[in-house]
């Protein structure tokens, strides 16, 4: 969902800059501009983390934007999408379009040889699942790890500390599906 419009009204009417908005949200001031260009979506965390800075309900980001109910929504290999830096060893591409109108929020996971993501934690009642497409990886969920290879799969609670780590001689290809926390 295409926010730019609202959030640049929403950031004017408190008379605060890219910048400001950057420091107080912890979104890159480039996703912001992004954003406010429609050039990308965001996610559904620096929107909660934009609605916060701006000191609004995130439903405010929201209002007044048409909601297109497409029952399908298919993303062929020309589609374009956004390659997003997870680390400085991984990346991630969202596989879908719309994300905060979604129950589920596929991702492409690219980590490099001897590559981890960042330590996540999400809101309670979040899931995740993933399926390694290729490569052997290593997640740490809480005080466990669990050893991974090409087509296991793993499904946890996803507010518990985790990050995947790369533990294969060439780049892992992990698809991740959470279930994103709808506010």
């Amino acid at each position: 969902m295409y926010i730019g419009k609202r959030l640049k009204e929403l950031r004017a009417a408190r008379g605060m800059s890219l910048s400001s908005l950057a420091e107080k949200s912890g979104v890159q001031i480039a996703t912001l501009s992004r954003i406010e260009h429609l050039k990308m979506t965001g996610t559904l965390e620096s929107h909660m983390n934009i609605a916060k800075a701006l000191d609004i309900d995130i439903t405010q980001l929201y209002t007044g934007i048409i909601k297109e109910e497409d029952k399908v929504d298919l993303r062929t290999a020309k589609s374009a999408t956004d390659v997003f830096v997870h680390s400085d060893k991984s990346s991630y591409e969202i596989l879908t379009s719309k994300v905060s109108s979604k129950k589920m929020m596929p991702i492409l996971l690219k980590i490099d040889p001897a590559g981890k993501t960042k330590g996540e934690k999400e809101q309670g009642g979040t899931e995740k699942f993933i399926f390694v497409l290729e490569g052997k990886i290593e997640a740490r969920i809480g005080k466990e790890a669990y050893s991974l290879s090409k087509y296991n799969t793993l499904y946890f609670d996803a507010s518990l500390e985790h990050y995947l780590v790369n533990k294969g001689k060439s780049t892992a290809k992990v698809l991740c599906v959470t279930t994103p926390v709808h506010l």
